[in-house]
């Protein structure tokens, strides 16, 4: 080969080259342009396509358990509630079925939840579809009867697949009967960080195990769960039964709130306790709200409010004299006026009692404050410590260590201990109940020893755990103290406060139906500059019946404004409505009576009509003796725990004894036998102008005193 051709091979051969390296290049710049275009101008779109193909492990809340009353009532339980989305763009919608009902679905959806105008939902609706929505929000915390409502709307009626119905499933803790004991209840919030009442005491058993689940993202944000062998199932948490009544619990919230507009108090608690067993009943709570300008159970005063008890603490003082102090019943105490000083500290009665010298027993039963500060002056004057010592083996200065949070520990200073604080008159303001603070639960759980013989039982709120209807755990009754007195103090103890009721300060608490043992208490409240002028807690706490304890009870209203502020006016009613209901409801026939004993049912007298009579006793499912027939009056009579409906018997010449019989009974009776009857009042006969048993005269007049027994 010449040169020449040589050279031109050589040409031939670069230009090549340079061809194959210009198709490179223009190679690497189309592909590094591509790689800038799909980064800047497809890669939004990409990386939102690779989200929609995105797997997420979510977790499946447990429904909380139930919290039941003692009858299985529900007191708290999850109701499930809905977030209703819409797939507005659903393929399975036509443009003509969208356009064509669009707006009665907006109309509908407005007339259901009340938050938007027709026009704003159907704009809204039209916008979604618009964008291609397919987890258009249409309404959150939707109840499952408006659920069902919705199923009937145009267009989702056609479900899920052809209608773009999306719903999903959450919970609400709902409580069935409201405000009834709520504060006790009580709630979880703040991820578990804020724990009230039962709610928050038994969190742990009420809170269920959470499952687990897969799902996929579709488009514009929804999740679809797919089914496979890594799914948990949630587990629910178990159910709680408290010993709350719920017709107790409702009788005294209702007494209660009476009591407080009545006196314009500005908090007050009232706790049935069950003597035996510890088991709490009924447990009210209010508190005046000035916002709303209404009574609010939002404060469990009955346990977090600690106050100066007054007289109601002269029972442990009057057992401490008793049993330590050498201290005796018929001693005799000189109160003069009502008036003393003793040690630098001004004492005074609410008025003279007696001549001036009354026994202790007086002291107690009158609620006398300068005789107390005597007796416990007497016994304990030359060592306060043995006092004080004996007050704390009773149980008085430690915590109840309830399960519901945020129980006050009592305050019971020591001589040695608390020096700083001991005055030479603590002694004395110590034996009526001030310079000391306790809860109302831990007071009513120390009365509630002394109605149970001395032996002090913890307060009981939950009985039994159940999983699925079936009792998996039972919390028995604890004892906190064996015995904190000798039987014969007890003893004693419980005729001072029988006698309180039967001779002393008590003695509106009486009925005709059962005793009450109990004790008043007036105590002033104190402030940042000493006791507050007219401000006081008003108390009645006590038991029944007192011959045998049944229920123990507490009420505490604090601040009462108007019209009273003694503990017997105030508390007093509230402790006397609450036993009536748990007497006719409960221990009337659960009690069983006295041998030859004559009973009336609540409500009802020795002389009743027969028919009324009978269907009561039946209602009751009371097994009973019934010989009567043709007899139109009738009573009961209870003979070792046997129930025998009995003709009365009463002469036409005799005026009967009326008392007890409904008004319209005994005003037909009377005019049956010539008598003119006169009216006054409602409900029952409680008292008649002309004395049974008299010579009748036809024609007289017989008036007739009615009340609500």
């Amino acid at each position: 080969m010449s040169d020449e051709q040589l050279k031109n091979a050589k040409k031939d051969i670069l230009w090549r080259v340079y061809l194959l390296f210009l198709a490179v290049f223009i190679f690497a710049v189309a592909l590094i342009a591509r790689m800038v275009y799909i980064q800047f101008s497809e890669g939004p779109a990409l990386r939102e396509k690779a989200k929609t193909q995105e797997l997420r492990e979510f977790t499946i809340k447990a429904s909380r358990g139930n919290i039941l009353a003692g009858d299985g009532s529900l007191l708290a339980t999850s109701i499930p509630i809905f977030e209703i989305r819409m797939d507005v763009a659903n393929g399975n919608i036509s443009d003509d079925l969208f356009n064509t009902k669009v707006d009665s679905l907006a109309y509908r959806l407005s007339l259901l939840f009340g938050n938007k105008s027709k026009t704003a939902y159907k704009r809204e609706l039209i916008a979604a579809r618009k964008k291609g929505e397919r987890y258009f929000l249409i309404h959150r915390k939707v109840t499952y009867e408006e659920l069902k409502a919705l199923r009937t709307f145009p267009i989702l009626r056609r479900g899920k697949n052809r209608g773009g119905l999306i719903t999903i499933q959450q919970t609400r803790r709902e409580r069935p009967f409201g405000e009834l004991a709520s504060r006790t209840i009580g709630y979880v919030s703040g991820n578990n960080k804020i724990l009230v009442g039962l709610e928050g005491a038994y969190t742990n058993v009420l809170t269920g195990k959470n499952g687990k689940q897969i799902m996929r993202r579709i488009n514009h944000g929804a999740w679809i769960p797919i089914h496979d062998a890594n799914e948990i199932e949630p587990a629910d948490g178990l159910d709680i039964v408290t010993s709350l009544n719920i017709n107790i619990q409702d009788v005294a919230e209702n007494a209660l709130l009476r009591q407080m507009i009545h006196h314009k108090a500005k908090m007050g608690c009232a706790i049935l306790m069950e003597v035996k067993t510890g088991h709490i009943e009924a447990i009210a709570n209010l508190k005046y709200d000035p916002k709303d300008g209404y009574y609010k159970e939002n404060y469990n005063m009955a346990i977090a409010e600690k106050f100066e008890p007054g007289s109601t603490f002269k029972l442990p003082n009057i057992i401490a004299a008793l049993e330590v102090g050498n201290a005796r019943l018929t001693d005799s105490v000189i109160t003069g006026e009502g008036f003393a000083v003793i040690h630098g500290l001004q004492v005074q009665d609410v008025h003279k009692i007696g001549n001036g010298r009354i026994t202790v027993k007086d002291v107690f039963e009158h609620s006398s404050n300068v005789g107390m500060a005597k007796v416990i002056n007497k016994s304990f004057e030359d060592n306060p410590s043995r006092y004080v010592d004996f007050l704390y083996s009773m149980s008085l200065n430690k915590p109840l260590g309830i399960e519901i949070k945020g129980e006050r520990k009592p305050f019971i200073k020591h001589p040695v201990s608390d020096k700083k604080s001991w005055w030479k008159t603590s002694l004395t303001a110590m034996s009526f109940g001030y310079e000391v603070e306790i809860t109302p639960l831990q007071l009513l759980t120390f009365y509630n020893a002394v109605a149970n013989d001395g032996k002090m039982v913890k307060p009981v709120f939950v009985t039994e755990v159940r999983e699925g209807g079936k009792t998996i755990q039972q919390f028995d009754t604890k004892v906190i103290n064996p015995q904190i007195a000798s039987t014969k103090t007890i003893q004693l103890a419980r005729q001072l406060m029988e006698g309180v009721v039967l001779e002393g300060t008590a003695k509106k608490m009486q009925n005709d139906y059962f005793t009450t043992a109990g004790k008043t208490g007036t105590a002033k409240i104190s402030g940042s500059h000493g006791y507050e002028k007219g401000a006081y807690n008003s108390t009645f706490i006590g038991y029944f019946p007192a011959d045998n304890p049944q229920y123990s009870c507490v009420v505490v209203i604090q601040r009462p404004t108007e019209n009273g502020y003694y503990g017997g006016t105030v508390a007093g009613p509230v402790f006397k409505e609450i036993a009536a209901k748990v007497f006719s409801t409960t221990l009337a026939f659960k009690m069983g009576f006295p041998d030859t004993a004559t009973v009336k049912l609540p409500r009802t007298g020795q002389l009743t009509n027969y028919t009324d009579l009978n269907t009561i006793v039946n209602s009751l499912g009371i097994k009973n003796h019934d010989y009567l027939q043709d007899e139109q009056w009738a009573s009961l009579e209870i003979e070792k725990n046997t129930v025998t409906i009995k003709a009365v018997d009463y002469s036409e010449k005799y005026v009967p004894d009326l008392r007890g019989m409904k008004a319209k009974d005994a005003v037909y009776l009377s005019e049956s036998l010539g008598l003119k009857a006169s009216v006054n009042g409602k409900g029952f006969v409680r008292n008649q102008s002309l004395k049974p048993g008299i010579p009748l005269q036809k024609g007289k007049t017989i008036k007739l005193q009615l009340a609500m027994w």
